[in-house]
């Protein structure tokens, strides 16, 4: 039975990589959307996002209705949901990226930049590496083990470690994914992240929370 995946469009997404992505993964019809009709309509949600905090944030509310549409589906009807880098940082009550910037408020913590703690370690986390599903944490039936592509100079800091999903270590623990419920956020990027990443939207398209 196909389902409609409505995929984001507010102007800050890698849309065409993501939508490659899902069809690969399994998807047989994928919306690229900026209607809040269609994501009103979805059976699931995806919110992709590049660039900065803020600039996603803005995007977001500058949708007439997508704030609201996404807050009626997601949180109000529980269609599974998945955040994808800064999809998954907007989650937060509000980002830090050049001042402060309110986010969805859906898991609550900050979005804060990563600290430089060794001067070998690059900023932004760029590249491979490894997530570390936690064992209390939720989203167990999506998040595995394995390595995924990151790109990001700030991260996602929930206030309740309950909330953690996943980490990887890159100088330190970093948030790698996060989840509550019918939602899952993802710090990395499923669409470069070949098998792993398609395997992990996969199980997304059959994840029923």
């Amino acid at each position: 039975m196909a389902e409609a995946i409505a995929l984001v469009d507010y102007g800050a997404g890698n849309l065409h990589s993501v939508h490659n992505a899902l069809m690969a993964a399994g998807a047989e019809r994928v919306a690229v959307t900026a209607d809040p009709a269609v994501v009103r309509g979805a059976r699931r949600i995806v919110l992709p996002g590049v660039g900065s905090f803020g600039a996603c944030a803005r995007g977001l509310q500058a949708v007439p209705g997508m704030v609201e549409a996404l807050e009626k589906r997601v949180r109000g009807d529980g269609v599974p949901f998945l955040g994808v880098c800064v999809g998954m940082q907007l989650l937060a009550t509000r980002g830090l990226e050049f001042g402060a910037t309110p986010g969805l408020g859906w898991i609550p913590g900050e979005v804060r930049p990563i600290e430089r703690t060794d001067p070998a370690i690059k900023v932004p986390h760029m590249g491979w590496n490894d997530v570390l599903p936690t064992p209390h944490g939720g989203g167990a039936a999506l998040i595995e083990p394995g390595e995924a592509y990151f790109l990001h100079s700030y991260h996602f800091q929930p206030d309740s470690g309950r909330d953690v999903a996943a980490m990887t270590d890159h100088g330190g623990g970093l948030v790698a994914a996060v989840a509550r419920d019918n939602i899952v956020g993802v710090q990395f990027h499923p669409e470069k992240s070949q098998a792993y990443g398609l395997a992990l939207l996969a199980r997304f398209l059959e994840w029923e929370p």
